[in-house]
Order: structure tokens, then C-alpha cells, then sequence
């Protein structure tokens, strides 16, 4: 089991990369293109890893429930899959972020792209306070 816990921790990792990382990139990608008009390499770095971290992130929810099934689903593992949701949610609506900047419309302000990147970590620290506390 330990290489399962492995394998769920270096995909949780990899996906979490991109949940911090993406919505801070479109910021700058936002500004590039706003100087130069195209699409560029920062807009190609934040497309590719934003694509490569949805692997690692079905990679994650799949060894995550193995192991609740190993573990036969305690109550703190409900409320961490209830958060896992919402940002997968946030992830999907950054995904929706990105596409619109492939094709050149930036809507949101730099400081809304702030404040959604700083509601992941918030999310984050919850789902890990679940994961070592484990409350109930």
C-alpha cells in the first residue's frame, strides 16, 4: 500500500503545481499579450502544463479512491473528497480561463487572478489539515 500512497502523493503534487501555478501564469500571459498581440511561449508553457496536470490529476483521484476503498472510507476521507471536488472544480474553471486565453480574450482582472489563485491554497490547507488531523 505504501506505493500507492506514493503514487497518489507525486500526482496530488504534480496537479497542485498547476493549481498554483496556472492562474498566476495567465496573469503574466496577460500582460504578453497585451504587448505583443500573440499567442508566445509563455501562452504555450501555461496551455501545456495546464494539459499535462489533468493527467496527473485523474492519476490522483484514482489511486485516491483505491486507497479510501482500502481504507474503507472513514468519515475525514468524506469531507477531504467533498473539498477534492471543489477544486477540481476550480481547476476545471481555470481550464475555461485558459482556453479563453488560447484564443486571445482575457476578461478577468489581474487582481480577480489573484484572489482565485489564493482560494486553491485555502482549499489546499483544508484538505490537509483533513489528511493529517483526520477530526472524525
Amino acid at each position: 500500500m505504501d506505493w500507492l500512497k506514493i503514487i497518489h502523493i507525486l500526482c496530488v503534487m504534480g496537479w497542485m503545481t498547476s493549481i498554483f501555478a496556472v492562474p498566476r501564469a495567465l496573469i503574466y500571459w496577460k500582460r504578453d499579450y497585451a504587448t505583443t498581440g500573440a499567442f508566445g511561449p509563455l501562452g504555450d508553457l501555461t496551455y501545456r502544463l495546464y494539459r499535462f496536470s489533468a493527467g496527473l490529476a485523474v492519476i490522483a483521484v484514482i489511486t485516491g479512491i483505491w486507497l479510501g476503498v482500502l481504507w474503507g472510507f472513514p468519515a475525514w476521507l468524506h469531507a477531504k473528497i467533498g473539498l477534492v471536488v471543489l477544486l477540481a472544480a476550480h481547476y476545471v474553471w481555470t481550464g475555461v480561463l485558459v482556453g479563453r486565453a488560447k484564443r486571445g480574450e482575457f476578461r478577468e482582472s489581474d487582481m480577480f487572478l489573484r484572489i482565485f489563485n489564493e482560494i486553491s491554497v485555502v482549499g489546499t490547507i483544508a484538505i490537509l489539515w483533513l489528511v493529517v488531523a483526520k477530526p472524525f
